[in-house]
C-alpha cells in the first residue's frame, strides 16, 4: 500500500507534466534497490487510429447485425440503430478526449474515476474490468474468430462447439505471447490486420452496392415492419453498441501515445466517422443480399453473404473475418494489460501486475493473467448472452466516468483541459446511456442485478486488501515472493508512470 492512501482517500491528481506531449524518453533508473523504468512514447497517430479502428472493427460487425435484427426484425430500424450507435459512440469518444487530455495517465475509466471520486470508486471500476468487462470482451471476439476460422471446414453445418472453443483458446494464447514479446510486434499485428479488415469490409460494401444497382431490392420492402418493445430495442442497442466497443480504448494507453494532446482527438475524429460509415454501409449490403430468415438463422452472417455473392471465391470471406477478429483480440489484450498495470501502480492490484519486461517494456504478468481470465470465460459459448451479461455494467461505468468529468469541472476548475466539450454533450450522452441500461432491465433485471452484486462484492475486498493497513506479515511476504518469482521467470522490473502523481 502506498503512502498516498494513508488516510484511505486518494490525494493524487494526475495532471499533464509541463512537457506532457513531449516525446522525450526517460531512461531506466535505480530507485532504492528496485530498478524502475518508465514507458516510452512509441505509439504514433497512425497507431492510435489503428488501435481504435482495429479494436472496434473486430467481431461486432460480423455477429451484431444478426443480434440487432433479431431484436427489431426491421431493416429500417436496424439501419437507424446502427447510425444512432455510431453517433452515440462518437459523442462518448469526444467526452473521453477531454478526460484523456486532462488526465493523461493510462488506465481509461479507472484513472478518471480514481481522480474524480477517490480510491474506492476507482477500485470498483478496476474490479469489474478484471472480473467481467475485459475477459468477457476478449472471449466474445476470440469465439467469433474461432467460429469464422473453422467455418470453411464445415460448409454444410456449424463447427463443433468444442473445436470453436479450442481454437479461441489458441488465439488468446498466441496473441498473449506476441504481446509479451514486443510492443512493436503487437502494433505491427494491429496495423496489418486493421488494413486487412478494412479491405474485407470494403469488398462486402462494393458487392452489396453492385447487388442493389442491379435492382435486387426485395429485402427492403416494408422496411419498418418489426418488433418495437422497450426490451427488444434496448437489447438491439446493446448488440449495436457492442460492435462499436473500443472507441475509448486509446485512453487506456495515453502514456505511450506521442503528443497525446493532439493525437488523441485527431485519432478519434479520423476513426469514429470512418467506422460509423463503414458499419452502416456494411449492414446495407447485408440486407440487400441476405434475406430476413437467413439473417435470423446465421451467426456467421458474412459467410452467408459471401456464399450468395462471391461464388467460388466465397472462402475468402471467413478468412478475412478471422483476420479481422484476430486483430480485435490483439487490441483488447494490449489495452487490458495496461489497465491492470496502472491499477497496480496505484496499489489497487498486487504488485506483480506492475512488472514490465526490462528491455521490451511489455507487462508480461498482467498479460498472462488477462489471458487466463478470458480462458475461464470460454466455459460458455453463447455470444449474445455474454453481450447482454456485461453491457449493463459496462455502460453504467461509462456513465460514471462522464459524471466524473463533470464533477472535475466543478472540483478542479484549474485542471488543464486542452479539449473541453460543450456541456450538452456529456448530459445527452449520460441520459441516453442510462435509458439504454434501464430499457431491457425492466422486464429482465437478472443481468443488471448480477453485475451490481459483483461490483458491490468488491467493497469488502477493497477494505480488507487495500484500505487495511495492519496486514499480517505473511501477506507482505507472499506479495514479495510473487514479485520475485515473476522477476526471475520473465526478466521484469517495476515500472513508473510518465505522469506525475500529486
Amino acid at each position: 500500500m502506498t503512502d498516498r492512501y494513508a488516510n484511505g482517500v486518494s490525494t493524487s491528481l494526475v495532471e499533464p507534466a509541463a512537457n506532457g506531449h513531449s516525446a522525450e524518453i526517460k531512461e531506466a533508473e535505480t530507485v532504492g534497490q528496485d530498478e524502475k523504468i518508465v514507458l516510452k512514447r512509441k505509439l504514433t497517430l497512425i497507431n492510435g487510429v489503428a488501435i481504435i479502428v482495429g479494436t472496434i472493427i473486430g467481431s461486432g460487425i460480423f455477429i451484431a447485425p444478426t443480434g440487432v435484427f433479431y431484436y427489431t426484425e426491421s431493416v429500417g430500424s436496424s439501419l437507424l440503430i446502427w447510425s444512432a450507435c455510431g453517433i452515440l459512440s462518437t459523442i462518448g469518444a469526444l467526452c473521453y478526449a477531454e478526460l484523456g487530455t486532462s488526465i493523461t495517465r493510462s488506465g481509461g475509466d479507472y484513472a478518471y474515476l480514481l481522480v474524480a471520486f477517490g480510491p474506492l470508486v476507482g477500485f470498483l471500476r478496476l474490479w469489474i474490468a478484471l472480473l467481467i468487462i475485459r475477459p468477457t470482451t476478449q472471449t466474445i471476439v476470440a469465439l467469433t474468430f474461432a467460429h469464422y476460422a473453422a467455418k470453411p471446414f464445415f460448409e454444410d453445418c456449424d463447427p463443433p462447439q468444442n473445436a470453436v472453443k479450442l481454437l479461441a483458446a489458441v488465439c488468446l494464447c498466441l496473441l498473449t505471447a506476441i504481446n509479451c514479446m514486443s510492443v512493436k510486434v503487437s502494433m505491427k499485428v494491429q496495423d496489418i490486420f486493421t488494413v486487412g479488415k478494412l479491405l474485407a469490409l470494403i469488398m462486402i460494401i462494393l458487392a452489396g452496392l453492385y447487388y442493389m444497382a442491379t435492382g435486387k431490392l426485395d429485402n427492403f420492402s416494408n422496411p419498418w415492419e418489426g418488433s418495437y418493445s422497450t426490451r427488444n430495442i434496448g437489447y438491439a442497442f446493446y448488440s449495436g453498441l457492442f460492435a462499436f466497443g473500443g472507441w475509448n480504448y486509446l485512453n487506456f494507453v495515453t502514456e505511450e501515445l506521442q503528443d497525446p494532446y493532439k493525437n488523441l482527438p485527431r485519432a478519434i475524429w479520423i476513426a469514429m466517422p470512418l467506422v460509423t460509415g463503414i458499419y452502416v454501409l456494411v449492414n446495407l449490403a447485408y440486407f440487400a443480399v441476405v434475406s430476413k430468415p437467413e439473417m435470423l438463422s446465421s451467426l456467421a452472417v458474412a459467410v452467408t453473404f459471401g456464399n450468395k455473392v462471391f461464388g467460388p471465391l466465397a472462402f475468402m470471406v471467413p478468412i478475412f473475418v478471422a483476420l479481422s477478429t484476430f486483430g480485435g483480440v490483439n487490441g483488447v489484450l494490449f489495452t487490458s494489460a495496461r489497465l491492470f498495470a496502472t491499477g497496480a501502480q496505484e496499489g489497487h492490484l498486487p504488485k506483480f501486475f506492475q512488472l514490465f519486461h526490462v528491455k521490451q517494456q511489455t507487462p508480461i504478468p498482467s498479460l498472462i493473467f488477462t489471458c487466463l481470465m478470458s480462458l475461464l470465460m470460454l466455459l460458455t459459448d453463447n455470444v449474445y448472452e455474454l453481450i447482454n451479461y456485461f453491457s449493463s455494467v459496462l455502460w453504467l461505468s461509462v456513465v460514471a466516468s462522464i459524471a466524473g468529468m463533470l464533477w472535475l469541472r466543478h472540483k478542479k476548475p484549474d485542471l488543464p483541459r486542452p479539449i473541453k466539450v460543450h456541456l450538452a454533450l456529456p448530459i445527452l450522452f449520460m441520459t441516453i446511456c442510462v435509458t439504454l441500461v434501464l430499457l431491457p432491465n425492466f422486464k429482465e433485471p437478472a443481468n443488471l442485478l448480477i453485475g451490481i452484486a459483483i461490483t458491490l462484492a468488491g467493497i469488502p475486498f477493497y477494505y480488507v486488501c487495500i484500505a487495511w493497513k495492519q496486514k499480517p506479515r505473511c501477506y507482505g511476504r507472499l506479495s514479495n515472493a510473487m514479485v520475485e518469482l515473476c522477476r526471475a521467470i520473465f526478466n521484469t522490473t517495476i515500472i513508473e508512470s510518465n505522469e506525475s502523481l500529486k
